[in-house]
């Protein structure tokens, strides 16, 4: 005979998330809260530990991002490479090397929280990692 409760359900809890960066923090449990698929994955991998945080190098980009697309780059752009192409990319941070190859090429580097505000549903986004 086993002694289990039956009166209260278990209701699962997210897992806490450890973050020192509270900007970090908070942009994850803003993507979180959000109904769509795609801003729930990008939370997912915001909150990944630091020694497998995403950064991905300008060159990337450019081999595998069609022209006048949104890009979603959960980590850091950092500026290796040339980049040819006009893209929006949306990225927790930029090296300011990356900044200054997405402008020259007539793109636009923004904050994902930035594109959260101006696309909330996701729509015609790429999320690269």
């Amino acid at each position: 005979m086993s002694n289990t409760d039956w009166s209260e359900p278990k209701v699962a809890k997210m897992k806490k998330i450890n973050k020192d960066n509270g900007v970090l923090l908070s942009l994850i449990e803003k993507l979180m809260k959000s109904k769509k698929p795609v801003w729930k994955r990008v939370a997912k991998e915001l909150a990944r530990p630091r020694r497998s945080k995403v950064e991905v190098n300008l060159s990337k980009i450019e081999q595998f991002a069609p022209e006048d697309s949104t890009i979603i780059v959960p980590g850091k752009v950092l500026g290796a490479g040339m980049l040819s192409k006009k893209l929006t990319i949306a990225a927790f941070s930029f090296s300011s090397s990356a900044k200054q190859l997405i402008s020259k090429a007539g793109g636009k580097a923004i904050s994902i929280d930035g594109l959260h505000k101006s696309n909330p549903d996701g729509r015609n986004t790429i999320l690269m990692r």
